[in-house]
């Protein structure tokens, strides 16, 4: 079974890539399941009822949020109401949304692929609880054996995406990084950690992300620099040059849901062909 999924979504060039690549990524890697993170795709920030559908009816399986969930009123009805969007399970419990989500194959024939995504707490400045606490009580409350569970760590520190990596070695499929928008160039699959562990969990501490990478992290590039250099307040306005697709290819066993194969894929996106202009 192969299973897609890429990094966030950075504003309007990052959806027009998605849209435009997303047959080339069914060409090469045929994929079963297609996930993507859409937290950045309203301007850079949240996500709007419309361009979920948008992203829905191009392909997109299953979407992700992380810290920018809820920047969004209007995504809100849509959390609730809608079984392929989740927001990140260790936000505080009244929060509106789903804590994982299981997306069936279209194909039909395999397993659900289970997703929970957990945002990170250092330097998030975020009220969530601990993920790795949260993970563990939310493993035994998924129904099934040998399920092909993929978690997203959504977070800004590496070590603590490594930490939970190590700390799922052998109980799920992956722990994939998101949020700080650069690809890491370690997708593998992590070995037992010690003589008799299971193992056979891929991971990769950040996918990158989909939009503009004339950019820095996506936003334009002088003013981040403005900012950086006087310390004078200016908009971040999100880039739209060079648009790219940042993400990875997980193969998995279905019958055991441990990781196969893992790759990482970068994709040039053509701002001169539809949907970036009309065609």
């Amino acid at each position: 079974m192969r299973i897609i999924m890429l990094g966030d979504i950075v504003g309007r060039a990052g959806r027009l890539a998605v849209r435009q690549q997303l047959p080339v990524i069914h060409e090469r890697f045929k994929p079963d399941v297609v996930l993507a993170n859409a937290e950045n795709s309203a301007h850079g920030s949240g996500l709007t009822a419309d361009q979920y559908r948008k992203l829905c009816n191009a392909g997109i399986d299953g979407i992700t949020l992380g810290d920018h969930a809820l920047r969004k009123r209007e995504i809100v009805k849509v959390l609730e109401e809608q079984t392929n969007i989740i927001r990140p399970a260790n936000m505080p419990r009244d929060a509106p949304g789903k804590r994982w989500m299981a997306i069936n194959a279209p194909a039909g024939g395999l397993p659900p692929v289970y997703v929970i995504t957990l945002l990170g707490n250092m330097f998030m400045g975020m009220n969530t609880s601990d993920p790795f606490a949260c993970i563990d009580d939310l493993l035994g409350q998924l129904p099934g054996k040998d399920q092909i569970i993929i978690v997203e760590m959504h977070a800004e520190v590496t070590s603590e995406k490594q930490a939970m990596g190590w700390h799922l070695n052998g109980k799920v499929a992956a722990v994939l990084g998101t949020h700080t928008h650069v690809p890491t160039a370690d997708a593998e699959i992590l070995l037992p950690a010690k003589p008799g562990d299971r193992g056979r969990t891929g991971f990769m501490c950040d996918l990158g992300m989909c939009g503009s990478h004339c950019s820095i992290i996506g936003r334009k590039v002088e003013p981040v620099l403005t900012n950086l250099r006087t310390g004078l307040y200016v908009a971040f306005d999100v880039a739209d040059e060079d648009p790219r697709i940042n993400g990875m290819c997980l193969e998995v066993d279905p019958q055991t849901g441990h990781a196969i194969s893992i790759e990482q894929f970068a994709i040039n996106a053509n701002p001169q062909k539809p949907p970036f202009v009309a065609g």
